[in-house]
């Protein structure tokens, strides 16, 4: 029997971050898919990460590869005068970052591969959590009309105190109609859904500390760490019940992978350019639609592209939670088309791609002499001509960044897809 593969996990800090560890583990596991079937069978990973006491990360590593942790700075203090053989290693993961941008606008693997759901059943499995239901055709399996659908916001660091009180309104809505038709078996005419607000720094995993458990010297772990949990456990047990996902661009995204079948994640967005968030030139960002459009058992829905630069509206958040209980209800087809989960920015620069092969590829394919600017790319800069974007690029300490592509395609491209647009000059 060959020995358990290795494969190197660089992660250049160890966080309680859901961003650090969720793109960390998934693109080096997407890696090992490609070798199938390595990827089902237990694994080491190989980790840069620094020592830290009270993070859980490093848990969520040892857990999710099944045979342990090996740190990078350990074995180079033991490589000192010795030789450490791997039969096999699988390292990196090429042109499938998660900032690899796609010409489809997908996260890489995450359809093809299927690697978005291999990830999602892993972690649940590894960490002893049962799996979310299995919906295979249509997001209504196992469900009924008179279902409470349960709906969770998620707290952001782009909401103002303006939106989060918009969106308080906005709960309280949902949540006085349900209570108002729970017990009743009178005709709907909203599905009922309860709406709870999440902080997931304020999940903690709750397990009785007074049971004392001496170790032995051969204990590596703790003798009592596969019957506790760690908080990352809490947050899964959450996850798998929720129908409806919201919060806004950035990590908050990270974790609409390990949702259900048949859910729906909604993106609230944010507003760019930075420090210009009240001024005529803002637009809609939604960063990471590649996430959704990534993981086609879910469906995405957005905040309406010309509208979110206004602040967000309590009408906009109670319209898309009625519209994600209604597609639920009704049946949405699985898997869902990834197109479909991507907003009209994101469309349009798929359609971008698809009409001008020079521009595609040049901010898709990476090369030694590639301008980086013009691979990192966010699709809502693109489309407002921002900066590298924008006619004869910018400059910045003396230096010229310009990424040059179709902007006559651009403009007919955004007049298709509604997207409106204020010239920008920066």
């Amino acid at each position: 029997m060959k020995p358990p593969i290795p494969y190197v996990l660089k992660v250049e800090k160890n966080q309680n971050n859901k961003q650090h560890y969720r793109d960390a583990s998934s693109v080096r596991y997407v890696a090992l898919i490609r070798f199938p079937p390595r990827h089902l069978q237990p694994f080491r990973i190989l980790a840069r990460i620094n020592d830290c006491n009270g993070c859980w990360s490093e848990d969520i590593y040892s857990r999710f590869g099944g045979l342990g942790l090996l740190k990078q700075s350990i074995l180079d203090k033991m490589s000192k005068g010795n030789w450490f053989m791997f039969e096999e290693l699988i390292m990196g993961s090429g042109t499938f970052c998660q900032r690899c941008t796609q010409p489809n606008l997908q996260l890489p693997g995450g359809v093809e591969l299927d690697a978005s759901r291999l990830f999602r059943d892993r972690m649940y499995q590894q960490h002893g959590v049962f799996y979310p239901i299995i919906r295979r055709k249509s997001s209504s399996e196992s469900r009924t009309s008179r279902d409470v659908l349960q709906a969770y916001i998620i707290d952001n660091k782009r909401f103002r105190s303006n939106d989060r009180k918009e969106v308080d309104d906005a709960m309280n809505e949902i949540n006085n109609y349900t209570n108002s038709y729970l017990n009743q078996t009178t005709k709907l005419q909203w599905p009922l859904v309860r709406v709870s607000y999440l902080f997931y720094d304020q999940i903690i995993a709750q397990n009785d500390s007074s049971i004392q458990i001496n170790a032995t010297s051969t204990d590596c772990r703790s003798p009592k760490n596969e019957l506790i949990e760690n908080n990352f456990i809490a947050q899964l047990k959450l996850l798998r019940q929720i129908d409806i996902h919201i919060t806004g661009p950035g990590t908050g995204q990270m974790y609409q992978t390990f949702l259900s079948d048949g859910s729906v994640t909604i993106n609230l967005g944010g507003i760019k350019p930075r420090g210009l968030e009240n001024s005529t030139e803002a637009y809609s960002s939604y960063l990471e639609q590649h996430m959704t459009s990534g993981t086609p058992y879910i469906k995405g829905l957005y905040y309406p592209i010309n509208e979110r630069q206004k602040g967000i509206k309590k009408d906009e958040i109670v319209k898309l939670i009625r519209q994600a209980s209604q597609l639920i209800l009704e049946g949405f087809s699985l898997p869902v088309n990834p197109r479909d989960n991507l907003a009209a920015d994101g469309q349009l620069f798929v359609e971008m791609c698809e009409k001008d092969k020079e521009f595609c590829s040049l901010v898709t394919k990476r090369t030694p002499n590639k301008n980086f600017n013009c691979l990192d790319i966010w699709v809502e800069d693109f489309v407002h001509e921002h900066r590298q974007w924008q006619m004869g690029g910018f400059i910045d300490n003396g230096r010229n960044y310009n990424c040059p592509f179709n902007h006559t395609l651009l403009h007919d491209l955004r007049k298709k897809h509604g997207i409106q647009h204020r010239q920008l000059d920066h």
